[in-house]
């Protein structure tokens, strides 16, 4: 087993590397909070990748967030070399590497940290002093559980699989005023449905079918039906806003990542493809429903107990393909029907 040699000092510093995507950054947190209750007075600080930061926003298991301006100061070539020199600077005794690249390996080296913390994938052998062998057990289970194999592989003390998303009150306080601008009330239900997703169009139930189901629902509850969403789905929400006549309110491309997230904490249903918010709607325990494909279903499925996952098992699927080369037969076998029964199934649990 590998052995980490960090003194529990506020001295003591540890670099995490975040993930990359949104989904994928939510299901490290059980990492932070581990590393946290090993080490409760060094100075733990994650590096993150602009769109993900806000994922650690709040977040009282790290001390500082260092963002990797991938665009612009750290963009590859010599902005490596900046990020190099930047991490250089804060002489840190411990790297964390959540992200599996070689290049995340090769960084902390260059960048002369002691200890560095991560599987042996991507021939990162030699750049790791402290290289966790991949156990085959955990690259086929949940995601969750292969990011705290890390942990568990040099012999420091695991937290649980919970996840930590945490809005605060500001947040909450904006998300009852963008409701309350909007004619929804929280003495309602509040029903949210996230129609996109990264990643091309695979993974995307489709939209008339998100308006046919957003429709009925209203006409259930009397209530009108909250569209999320980023920036490239404000179109698509229009669209179901339309085509559902009216009985939506679209807040795609209308929010912040943060706010998205204390919206989603309101829902008393949430129903999303396989996505970074369905992962958020895990993190704050909201009763939703998972539509999924293409994607792993063992691998990345929402991890709290009052999720619902709906998938039509066939032979081609999880493909992962960002987009269908067949006919999308993973999707188009699941029906507005079994959407919306098990909405209102769900919701008269609650």
């Amino acid at each position: 087993m590998v052995k980490i040699e960090l003194k529990n000092s506020s001295k003591s510093k540890i670099l995490i590397r975040a993930a990359n995507w949104v989904g994928d950054a939510i299901m490290t947190t059980p990492v932070l909070r581990a590393v946290r209750k090993n080490y409760p007075d060094v100075h733990i600080t994650i590096l993150a990748k602009p769109w993900v930061a806000p994922v650690f926003y709040n977040n009282p298991n790290i001390d500082e967030i260092l963002i990797y301006q991938d665009i612009d100061r750290h963009k590859k070539g010599i902005g490596t070399f900046r990020l190099i020199m930047d991490l250089r600077e804060h002489k840190f005794d411990l790297a964390v590497l959540m992200q599996n690249a070689f290049e995340a390996a090769l960084i902390t080296f260059m960048a002369k940290i002691p200890e560095r913390l991560g599987y042996n994938t991507d021939a990162r052998g030699l750049l790791l002093n402290r290289c966790i062998k991949l156990d085959k057990a955990l690259k086929k289970g949940h995601l969750i559980d292969y990011y705290r194999g890390i942990i568990k592989g040099c012999g420091l003390k695991d937290d649980g699989r919970e996840l930590d998303l945490l809005p605060d009150l500001k947040e909450r306080e904006l998300a009852c005023n963008i409701l309350k601008e909007n004619n929804i009330s929280l003495s309602e239900p509040v029903i949210g449905i996230n129609p996109g997703a990264t990643g091309g169009t695979a993974k995307r139930w489709f939209p008339d079918r998100f308006a046919e189901t957003a429709k009925r629902l209203s006409d259930a509850f009397g209530v009108k039906i909250v569209i999320f969403g980023g920036p490239d789905d404000e179109k698509l929400g229009d669209y179901i806003l339309k085509k559902s006549g009216e009985k939506c309110v679209n807040l795609a491309g209308k929010t912040t990542l943060r706010q998205a997230f204390a919206l989603i904490e309101k829902c008393s249903l949430f129903i999303t493809n396989d996505s970074g918010l369905m992962h958020a709607a895990a993190a704050l325990n909201i009763n939703q429903i998972a539509i999924i494909g293409p994607t792993d279903f063992i691998a990345t499925p929402p991890s709290n107990q009052n999720s619902k996952v709906l998938r039509v098992p066939v032979s081609c699927s999880p493909c992962k393909n960002s987009e269908c080369p067949t006919d999308h037969s993973c999707m188009y076998k699941i029906t507005t029907d079994m959407v919306f029964n098990e909405g209102i199934k769900m919701y008269n649990q609650i």
